[in-house]
């Protein structure tokens, strides 16, 4: 058993230096060890032996070692450990466990429970008078949809995850490379990954194409950066190179740490020819990473599918279910105990009457055997029996037809999600998917989305846009005649920059007048875009003709790609030179020194020599920039900050520029103090901070840039509309605290004109509690000191000239369906329609939801809450959540950034776990992916990160914008639906079961029904289900556009107002009301009822069958009330259902031979049933009719007067075609604002390696000597293309362009 075990490595006791030299460890271990402990896989086994020399049984004992070993190349000794394999998994079911485990989650809807009870009680013939047929038939039908519906979701995860599981990859096998699928990689593997390969597992780097064991990686998949990361092997696994028979004998063995879900974090030793070498962090590469720019690299499988780093984060995929299923629940308890109640009721006066006057009709109406003699005891035991037997009888009131109807509804709303074109997204062939048929209608009550941000809200796409020069705008486009800036556009043309044999055909710029500046030499904006060109740690290279350039981060690419197009082209570098192309001309320069960028520099800068002038050159956040300017040029400065102002207010990325020149003497002593800091043993960083700021002082500011973060199509409309309709969004992102906050300011979820803008930074638990309270007393203070609430009267008027003035009051209640939505000016309640609507022009605007506080008050432009992933950590202890929770619910908006995937789950279960209410989380990689299963809807948005998050979400989409159409149009038609369903179905159950009710006070209490049994069974399936399902289907109180253009149509879903324990009441006190009068309006008019012929027409048949067919008219016309929208589905199935009646009828008791054979047809024959009919329609209908007219006569739903506009402008205003761009420049404030426009996505480090030369290679061919430069000629001389691509950003980051010539 234990023969492949080594004593020596696996077991904890004894020591195996006890054992005997001449004696056979492994024999000796089986013979002579009585209890030891062995490491197996991630848990301590505990040996005990039996019986000397004899077996060993092994039990797990909660002992949990804190290190994992892993020795390379040999599975024999890695299987002992039983670790994962690379299988993963996000199904929720197998083969085997589908059944128990499907049927356990649908039993734990109470309804299938409570029908499986009442089965069970059918069976008992004593006690039902209802076959169990009734019962059975549809509660196996609907858990079998049920279970379909569940398996084919099912069935799509496991056909996902097996595209994932059976992806290929290289593994050496025997010192040979073979194809191996991901499933079959196992711990200890030593794989091989290709340029733009996914990485299979978590891996430690061996060795590398790359200089000095270094490769390049994306990973977007893990925490949504699109930024390259830089990773080191160790050099002395680099020297194995690709040699297969060097690798192949690579033996090292790795003890690190234990599974964890720390993306920021790796520890481990690595034990190889008797030596030991500390890994980090820095030297593993982690599933879901993209190996980029890197030809090859291998590497050793340490973590392996659910161990892995990505998967630990994941989550688990888990058992959703809507807030209408969580209330259904609830009223199926209420319903329970209404039934038993009415039970209890019929056995205590079954038990009166027997006892009373039942004992004397024995010779009629003899009991059965099993009942005493004793009429005492007789009538008790007759009342216990007749409990169950109403229990059945009356069972109908919760039809297990609901959860039939309610399961095809969502299916087929699913099928409408899928089919609308309006969120089909021609570019890439994608449309919209329902990949679940269970959460349509909580679509349409999501009060918290959170999203990520990187490929969700922006495409992660940075273009040149405008800047300024010597205290000059560029960047506009002016209209020459009036001299407006006129907007630009898809059509709009581009300035020719032809002119310039390097420029990039992609290019895009529109304000001519910095062309012609360029062209004629302008000393300003020479000066500027040689700085672009020179100060920046961008990488070139020469493919195909072609030169690229391969950047750090996206702002550096847009940067040197403007300098490019403008004249000013960088073509190549080495460690101490860098070379670029003015004009035509080549320009060699000395690199002396890279002041690197941090995040707490914010700024970077270059010392460049040429010619014998020494220059700074800089760039970087202009808060700080500002700080670091020589006295003088304030005018300069004054409109460079205006200008600054500008660009943040219209959503973009600024930096500011600055030069300084430097003497010879000057920079040799800085030179020899930034040395003595380089070489400083303790507070290293500290010393080298304070060199560069001594140098980076007295500049002249030369001007400042504008980049454009490109946003998604539609992104900040369909915020504003989210927001308009009362949701709130918080953005959780894995970028860096500036970087968010320029993107909350592009899409407007920040502002300028905001009351405050909270940042919560602090590293310790003190300093976190700190900053939130001390936001949670602004927010209080401010909102003690409103004013009083204010009564605002504004109108509606409509196409024929009506006019209806009416006050809103800020103060309103938002439960208050008829109080928050009365009043409302239709032209004002969105910026998309203020500016379609004439209207709105002598209109005033009211606030938003979202810009009121808790009393509706309006608050300034409410405020902002801003944290970053270290504070995170401490707001999300038991002991602050509920404080963080407090000032973000009380925020406008919340952005976290620098959270791991982890943490956004987290932060998505806080609001889950705390508020009432409905969150959706929505995100593109694999870092969203937890979050997505975590939230209550899951939205994956179809990126270029991969299609993890697709998979593991509910919904699938193209874009961010058509979360709007997902939300305000199929989410709230889902939820009116289906709360419309809801209540007509209980209405109308409630007035069929009931009769029952009221005919035992005229049958004894005997469980006597006054159907036919097969109306009984047929009822809900026949009768009635149709007219009920195409109202599930088709119906909608406002159609799509003005769904979209009124987004407060959305708030009543926040608040479960249409359906809730009240509305369910009302529908049950309907049906009682109405099968009180079916009752007893036809018992009264057939009491004692003759016929013109003499004929008794007054029987038990008759009587039953007359209530039934007014029972049919009345709910079928009651439907076609509740009917707001018709479709010719619509009147088939109401009118055909009506009419589907009485032939099924006829054709059941005349040609199969019904009990109730001729008594509809008799009724119908005489005058009586007609009159009853009517009377009860008039009876039963006008006051419902006169009610809902005096609702929408004088308090109209917002809904209401949408609805009558839409009728009265159906011709002549159409469906809207355009929609208003939100997007507005803001004036800064006299506080200084956060909006600095400042966001550069740029890393610390590459400065060292580029000056270091690690990252360069020998050029192939030596390049030809460039005159001009003093100095060390040689280095100055060489021009440098690496002949792979370092530092490329994903395609669309690229810059190229073809017929270098000479280059």
């Amino acid at each position: 058993m234990f023969d492949h075990l080594d004593p020596e490595v696996e077991c904890g006791l004894p020591d195996t230096s006890e054992i005997p030299v001449e004696t056979d460890k492994k024999s000796w271990f089986k013979t002579s060890c009585t209890k030891v402990q062995l490491f197996c896989g991630t848990s301590w086994r505990k040996l005990t032996k039996r019986k000397e020399g004899k077996k060993v049984s092994v039990q797990d004992v909660d002992i949990l070692p804190d290190k994992r070993r892993i020795r390379a190349g040999d599975p024999h000794f890695n299987a002992q450990f039983s670790y994962t394999n690379n299988h993963i998994k996000t199904s929720k079911y197998t083969l085997l466990k589908f059944l128990p485990i499907n049927l356990i989650e649908q039993f734990q809807r109470l309804a299938n429970f409570y029908f499986l009870c009442l089965l069970f009680l059918q069976m008992v013939p004593v006690i039902s008078s209802l076959t169990p047929v009734t019962t059975a038939i549809p509660l196996i039908g609907v858990l079998a949809i049920t279970a379909i519906k569940d398996a084919y979701d099912d069935f799509q995860r496991h056909r996902s995850d097996s595209q994932v599981n059976n992806r290929l990859s290289q593994v050496l096998r025997k010192n040979q490379i073979v194809n191996e699928k991901w499933h079959k990689v196992v711990v200890g593997d030593i794989i091989r990954m290709e340029d733009d390969h996914s990485v299979a597992a978590d891996i430690l780097l061996l060795s590398t194409s790359e200089p000095n064991g270094l490769c390049y990686i994306e990973t977007a998949e893990l925490d949504g950066e699109t930024n390259l990361k830089c990773r080191q092997c160790l050099p002395e696994t680099a020297a194995l190179g690709q040699d297969l028979e060097k690798i192949g004998r690579f033996n090292g063995e790795i003890i690190c740490e234990l599974p964890n879900n720390n993306l920021n974090r790796f520890e481990g030793t690595l034990k190889w020819n008797n030596k030991e070498y500390s890994l980090d962090n820095n030297k593993v590469l982690l599933r879901g990473c993209k190996l980029r720019n890197t030809a090859w690299c291998y590497g050793m499988v340490i973590f392996a599918g659910k161990d892995t780093k990505l998967m630990q984060n994941s989550g688990k995929t888990t058992f959703k279910r809507t807030t209408i299923d969580r209330l259904l629940n609830f009223i199926i308890l209420g319903i329970v105990f209404l039934l038993f109640s009415m039970c209890l009721f019929c056995t205590l006066a079954c038990g009166i009457w027997e006892q009373i006057t039942g004992q004397h009709f024995r010779v009629y109406l003899p009991w059965d055997a099993l009942i005493p003699e004793d009429p005492g005891s007789g009538a008790t035991v007759i009342a216990l029996l007749v409990f169950f037997s109403y229990a059945i009888v009356l069972n109908t009131v919760v039809p297990i037809s609901l959860y039939v109807s309610v399961e095809v509804i969502r299916l087929f709303q699913s099928f409408l999600i899928s089919w609308d074109k309006q969120m089909y997204h021609d570019l890439s062939n994608t449309p919209a998917k329902a990949r679940t048929t269970t959460l349509n209608e909580e679509l349409g009550q999501v009060e918290y989305i959170f999203s990520d941000k990187t490929g969700t809200l922006t495409q992660n796409i940075m273009t040149f846009n405008k800047c300024s020069i010597a205290g000059r705008s560029y960047g506009d486009l002016i209209d020459r005649t009036t001299g407006e800036v006129l907007e630009v556009g898809e059509s709009t043309s581009a300035v020719d920059l032809s002119w310039n044999s390097m420029y990039e055909p992609g290019f895009r710029f529109f304000d001519q007048e910095l062309v012609d500046a360029a062209r004629r030499g302008d000393t300003h904006v020479n000066n500027f875009f040689r700085l672009l060109a020179l100060c920046h740690t961008v990488m070139p290279e020469e493919k195909n003709g072609c030169l690229e350039y391969q950047a750090q981060s996206p702002d550096e690419n847009a940067l040197v790609a403007a300098a490019r197009n403008f004249g000013f082209v960088f073509k190549a570098r080495t460690p101490d030179t860098i070379t670029i192309q003015a004009h035509g001309e080549t320009e060699v320069y000395e690199l002396l020194c890279i002041l690197d960028f941090n995040n707490v520099r914010k700024r970077m800068s270059v010392i460049l020599r040429r010619n014998g002038k020494i220059r700074l050159y800089c760039k970087g956040a202009d808060s700080v920039i500002y700080e670091h300017l020589r006295q003088g040029d304030e005018e300069m400065k004054t409109k460079t900050q205006e200008h600054l102002n500008k660009f943040a207010g219209e959503g973009l990325r600024t930096l500011c520029l600055a030069v300084r020149d430097l003497d010879e003497v000057y920079f040799e002593k800085w030179k020899q103090k930034y040395h003595e800091a380089s070489v400083a043993l303790e507070n290293r960083e500290q010393k080298l901070e304070m060199v560069f700021e001594e140098i980076e002082q007295n500049m002249e500011i030369l001007g400042a840039t504008a980049i454009e973060d490109k946003l998604q199509d539609g992104v900040p409309q369909t915020i504003a509309h989210l927001g308009a309709a009362g949701i709130k969004l918080w953005v959780l992102t894995g970028d860096k605290q500036d970087t968010a906050i320029n993107i909350g300011y592009s899409c407007q979820l920040l502002s300028d004109d905001m009351a405050d803008i909270f940042i919560v930074d602090e590293l310790n638990s003190d300093g976190v509690e700190r900053q939130l309270s001390e936001a949670r007393d602004t927010i209080r203070s401010n909102s003690s000191s409103k004013e009083s609430q204010s009564l605002t009267v504004i109108s509606l008027r409509t196409e024929s000239g009506m006019e209806q003035s009416t006050p809103l009051r800020n103060g309103a209640n938002r439960n208050e369906h008829r109080k928050h939505s009365n009043g409302i000016k239709l032209s004002e309640l969105t910026p998309s329609s203020r500016k379609s609507d004439p209207e709105s022009r002598n209109s005033t605007p009211i606030p938003r939801k979202w810009d009121t506080d808790e009393n509706g008050e309006a608050n300034n432009g409410g405020y902002a809450l801003i944290i970053n992933g270290p504070s995170l950590l401490h707001a999300l202890t038991p002991r602050l959540e509920r404080l963080f929770l407090e000032v973000g619910t009380k925020c406008r908006s919340v952005i976290c950034c620098r959270v791991t995937p982890l943490q956004k789950a987290l932060v998505v279960g806080l609001v889950k776990k705390y508020l009432k209410a409905v969150t959706l989380s929505i995100g593109d990689g694999a870092n969203d992916v937890s979050m997505i299963k975590t939230a209550h809807i899951g939205v994956g948005i179809s990126g270029q990160e991969g299609l993890q998050a697709v998979l593991a979400s509910d919904y699938s989409i193209a874009q961010f914008k058509y979360l709007e159409r997902l939300l305000l149009v199929h989410g709230r038609w889902s939820y009116f639906r289906m709360a419309k369903f809801l209540r007509y179905f209980f209405y109308k159950n409630f007035a069929f079961t009931l009769c029952h009710f009221w005919f035992a006070f005229f049958c004894g209490f005997s469980a006597q029904t006054v159907f036919d049994p097969m109306f009984i069974a047929v009822y809900n399936l026949f009768y009635t289900s149709l007219p009920v399902l195409s109202l599930g289907f088709f119906d909608q109180d406002v159609n799509a556009a003005n769904s979209l253009k009124y987004p407060q149509l959305y708030q009543p879903g926040l608040d479960n107002f249409l359906f809730n324990k009240l509305e369910f009441l009302k529908s049950a006190c309907h049906g009682l009301g109405t099968s009180g009068v079916l009752f007893f309006i036809t018992y009264g008019a057939y009491f004692n009822g003759v016929s013109p012929e003499g004929q008794m027409v007054a029987d038990h048949m008759l009587i039953g069958s007359v209530v039934a067919s007014i029972l049919v008219c009345v709910v079928t016309a009651q439907m076609a009330l509740d009917t707001a929208y018709y479709t010719v589905w619509n009147h088939i199935t109401i009118w055909g259902s009506l009419g589907f009646y009485f032939i099924l009828q006829f054709f059941y008791n005349y040609v199969i031979g019904g009990s109730y054979v001729g008594s509809l047809k008799k009724s119908m024959e005489e005058v009586t049933f007609w009159a009853t009919l009517g009377l009860t329609l008039v009876i039963l209908l006008v006051p419902v009719i006169a009610y809902r007219f005096y609702l929408v006569d004088t308090q109209p739903t917002l809904s209401d007067r949408v609805r009558l506009k839409q009728r009265l402008s159906a011709k002549s205003l159409g469906v809207a075609k355009s929609r208003d761009n939100l997007r507005t420049p803001s004036i800064r404030r006299s506080r200084r604002s956060l909006r600095s426009g400042y966001a550069f996505s740029h890393q610390e480090g590459f400065g060292r390696l580029i000056t270091s030369g690690k990252i360069m290679r020998r050029p192939k061919t030596d390049p030809s000597n460039v005159q001009g430069a003093t100095g060390n000629g040689a280095s100055y001389g060489r021009r440098f293309f690496p002949s792979e691509v370092i530092f490329a950003q994903v395609h669309n980051n690229r810059h190229s362009v073809h017929g270098m010539g000479g280059v």
